[in-house]
């Protein structure tokens, strides 16, 4: 296994990570869409704390994961595109949206079975909505995604190129699609054919069942509008979105002790 090519995967990985953070910080002060209502230096330590701790516990616990996976994979001919002559011009794009789709099918998923939304719901506690919500995830909700992207790779068995490519996209629209920017109407509606965008999946973070039940696209838009769960705008309009779970107030779901400890302690959902 190549060791530069995994660490040039981390460096990438990172130098996008921290570029899009900056800017998008940016805009969120210079252009917000909604006034915070709670700390968000509390919140911004608690969501970037649990992310990093994701992080080690994913690195920790899967010796395999991202490019290094693919790298395992091609040296070994393992996967669907091994099998087969593929040109990159075809096999990269198809296994983004391939990716794409996956990521669309765990989070329904990830709603749908109580055991997984009770680690999920750690993302969906968050009281406001900022780019710091992209990254707040409680660490076993990642390795179980990390562990699906896993079998992905080892099932299709494709470039590494092409998981760095989707890794990267799918970190950059993270960020992108919960940061709290103001996008010109007309702008926010084109993208919209394309990509989620903040308007969009911020209906994804209302208190409102039939809300957070809708817009389940990290990336692209394709899979909401085919599969029916697309909605175009919140009933109250965006400005009055109320964020998080109905039981979950500020004492459990600012601090990092207590969003580690959220999945496991008594229902309060209402």
């Amino acid at each position: 296994m190549n060791v530069l090519d995994v660490t040039l995967d981390s460096t990438a990985r990172l130098i996008v990570f921290a570029f899009l953070l900056i800017v998008l910080a940016l805009l969120e002060i210079y252009s917000p869409r909604r006034k915070p209502r709670h700390s968000k230096a509390k919140r911004w330590i608690s969501n970037f704390g649990i992310s990093a701790l994701s992080s080690v516990f994913v690195a920790l616990a899967l010796p395999l994961v991202g490019v290094a996976a693919a790298i395992w994979a091609s040296e070994r001919s393992w996967g669907l595109f091994n099998q087969f002559e593929i040109r990159p011009l075809i096999s990269i794009p198809l296994y983004i949206a391939v990716f794409d789709f996956t990521i669309y099918l765990q989070h329904r998923l990830f709603h749908r079975s109580k055991l997984l939304w009770r680690l999920h719901r750690v993302h969906h506690t968050d009281l406001d909505y900022d780019v710091s919500t992209g990254v707040r995830f409680h660490p076993l909700s990642i390795f179980i995604s990390a562990t699906i992207k896993l079998l992905l790779i080892l099932l299709l068995g494709p470039l590494a190129v092409a998981v760095l490519i989707s890794e990267i996209v799918l970190n950059a629209t993270s960020m992108f699609n919960h940061s709290n920017i103001k996008l010109p109407t007309k702008l926010d509606r084109f993208l919209r054919y394309f990509i989620v965008t903040p308007d969009m999946h911020r209906i994804h973070h209302s208190v409102e069942v039939n809300e957070h039940s809708q817009n389940f696209g990290f990336n692209f838009t394709w899979w909401d509008r085919l599969l029916k769960t697309y909605k175009e705008q919140p009933a109250r309009g965006q400005d009055f979105i109320e964020f998080g779970i109905r039981g979950y107030s500020e004492d459990r779901s600012i601090g990092i002790s207590s969003l580690l400890t959220q999945p496991f302690s008594k229902d309060q959902e209402s």
